[in-house]
Order: structure tokens, then sequence, then C-alpha cells
């Protein structure tokens, strides 16, 4: 029943600047999801500085983000209003009727920032769509996307199908900090492969096993300062041991976020994947974003996983893929994997086993979850099964008999 309007006027609250705005729940990729308690004041002034000056939104624009109201994407976009933009919202399959839609609806709409994901851009491209080719995007200034790594090929493609003077940003940081410690410069140029810097006022790093700053190679990724959007602690934490647990135990007094990453000599960086989920095949570390970008290229496989597996007193990278519908892994397709990654990458990058399965494991919010793999195939049990949409994926990997041989 609609209750009229009683219309009395509204009388706004003061509270505290850090007085709680949102629970965020993080993925469980990792474990058991966090209950991550977030501040008003610190989350605004985060979301504006990254909107009005990493973004360029400008009073007006119109602002399309892909995302639902479950992904940390979806509070960081109601931020944008801050900044005097327009939200474009998007209830739906991103791919009905076509690969095309989303671009359709920015075409019309005149959308100015248009976000998304890493894997959307990825599918597309494997679909053959071209909007650039099809649509008016001249409002277009700007494509974002996060979720995971960007491979090299998907700035190609932004570049050749999409529109050829658009700032593309990818960009990273998480539901932890409900915004990102990496992502995109208006004034800079956009380099293949990597976030364009380092977000404005985040004294963000690149730690070794040691603890100390590296200038150039593969690392932990850290804050080594306090930032605005810094949750204000966990729920039901009251003596905040477990956020303490969560960020600073690594590296006392410093935030380590999870990601291995590069910094680059163009002042950017690369994120090569969950630091829990670094392969270490003969004490190599390997990224396991450095096999996705490579293989996912391939145009019949749909996703893959790869894990370390304990072997004979030693470790190995197993590969797991997912075909598209119609396709099988056949001998032609694993020496294609194999031969790419040897070339593109390294011989420490070709997997030990390459396996198919007809589904991976994933968060509620998408993200593949690495560490249920590794668990299932070494018979270990799942620690965080009620954080994943599909469990019962898991039964595929467990008791392979290709994995003890």
């Amino acid at each position: 029943m609609l209750r009229e309007h009683s219309g009395a006027a509204f009388e706004p609250r003061p509270f505290p600047f850090s007085h709680p705005l949102y629970i965020l729940y993080s993925s469980g990729t990792t474990g058991a999801p966090k209950c991550i308690v977030h501040g008003a004041g610190g989350t605004l002034l985060q979301h504006q500085k990254e909107h009005l000056l990493h973004c360029d939104i400008r009073p007006g624009d119109v602002v399309f983000y892909f995302t639902t109201c479950g992904w940390m994407m979806w509070h960081w976009l109601v931020s944008a209003l801050a900044a005097g933009a327009t939200l474009l919202l998007y209830d739906g399959s991103p791919l009905y009727p076509d690969a095309t839609a989303l671009w359709r609806l920015a075409s019309r709409e005149r959308v100015a920032i248009f976000g998304t994901s890493a894997k959307y851009l990825q599918t597309i491209e494997k679909r053959g769509a071209a909007p650039g080719n099809e649509l008016a995007l001249d409002s277009l200034r700007a494509v974002l996307s996060t979720g995971s790594p960007l491979p090299p090929s998907s700035f190609d493609y932004v570049y050749r199908a999409i529109k050829t003077d658009v700032q593309l940003s990818s960009i990273s940081g998480g539901t932890d900090i409900i915004s990102c410690f990496a992502l995109g410069n208006p004034m800079a140029p956009v380099y293949r492969g990597e976030l364009q810097c380092r977000g404005l006022g985040m004294d963000v790093n690149v730690f070794d096993d040691a603890g100390r700053p590296m200038e150039r190679g593969k690392g932990e990724l850290v804050c080594t300062s306090p930032f605005p959007s810094m949750p204000i602690g966990f729920w039901n934490d009251p003596d905040g041991k477990k956020f303490r647990a969560a960020y600073f135990e690594r590296f006392p007094g410093v935030w380590r976020h999870g990601d291995y990453a590069e910094l680059t000599p163009h002042g950017g960086m690369i994120i090569h994947g969950r630091s829990d989920a670094v392969l270490n095949p003969g004490g190599i570390r390997i990224g396991t974003a450095e096999i996705y970008r490579i293989v996912e290229q391939i145009g019949e496989i749909a996703e893959c996983v790869a894990v370390d597996q304990r072997f004979d007193g030693d470790t190995r990278v197993v590969l797991f893929v997912r075909m598209h519908p119609g396709h099988r892994l056949d001998e032609r397709t694993i020496d294609e994997i194999r031969t790419r990654l040897r070339r593109e990458a390294s011989p420490r990058h070709v997997p030990a086993k390459i396996l198919e399965v007809s589904d991976i494991p994933r968060t509620r919010n998408g993200k593949i979850s690495e560490i249920a793999v590794r668990d299932a195939i070494h018979g270990v049990a799942i620690g965080n099964l009620d954080a994943l949409e599909n469990p019962e994926s898991l039964d595929e990997f467990r008791n392979r008999p290709e994995l003890s041989v």
C-alpha cells in the first residue's frame, strides 16, 4: 500500500566521520568471507579522489558499470553521484540478445565512463563483437576493467574494436578497501598490459619475502601508510585481532593486500594474481594470471585454473580447462597450450598436466577459487564451501587418476 508523504522537512543528522557506512563481505577465495566494516567519511573521500582525478568524471557525465549489488563496484558506482554524474544501471545478461547489447545501451545513453570486468571483454572478443565499427561511441572517454587482471591482448582488442582514442584503465583494489590501489591516469599514456599508476595519496609498494621494497621484480603488493578507506574494522571483532591478522601479520605495521604484483618502468603496475595462489615449480614463483592471459586467448577455451600439486618431493603445475560448448580438449589443443606458454612466457610456465573439466569453482561474486581446487586435488577438506556458488564442481577435481602419475 502506498502511503501519502507527510510533507515533513528533511532534517539531516550529524554523525562522526568514521560512522559505519557499509558491511561488505570478501569473496571467500582465501577462506571464510571477512565481514568488513567501512566508514562513511573515508569511503566518500577515497571515491571522490578516484572519480574526479583518476577517472576524470565531470558533472553531467553518464557513468555505467556492469555490476551486481553484491560487488563492491556497485558501492563505488553509487558514490559517483557526488561528482555530479548520472548513473546508468543495468539488470540482466550482458550478452543478450548478443555480445554488443551493453554497447548499444552506452551509445544510446551517451555513456562517458564504461566499467566492466576483464572476463566480459575477453568474452565479447571471442564472440567477434566490434562495437566501435557498428555504433557511435563519440561520448565515451574511458573504459574501466577490474575483477581480474586484464591481459595485454584485451588492450589490443579495446583499441581495435571499441575505440582508438579511449582511456583504458585496468584498475585493482578490492572489497577490503572498497576502492583501488592502482588505477587510471587521464593525463598519462596507456601501456599494453599495465595499470597506469598507483592511487594518489596511497603509499603503495611491492615487497620481497623479507619485507624490502622492490623497484623491479614480482612480490607482495603492500601499502605502508594509512589511507582514507582503510576499514574501521571487522564486524564482531571487538579487539581487532581478526582485522590485524588479516592484513598486518605478514609485515608488521604494513598492509599486505594478498596480490602478487610488479612495478613497471613507466610508473605503472602489473598484477600477476593472488599471492596465496602463486605457483612454485622448482622454486620459481609464477603468478596464475601469467598463465591465464595466454591460455584464454585460445578460441575454444572458455576459462582455466592453474594450481600447484605436491608430487614426487616437489611441486608441479596442473592446468584445468573448461572448453566452449562443442569443443573438447584434444592433443592438438594441449600442444597449442604448451607451445604458446613456452614461447610467450617460459618453459617453467608449461603445466605438467593439462586436464579438462566441465565447470570451475567460483565464489558467489564470480571469482575463481584456486585454493578450493588446490585443496580438492590434495584431498584436503574445503574450508569455505558456503562461499562457493557451485561447490558441486569440485567433484571433478577430486581423485583424478591422471594426477597420481
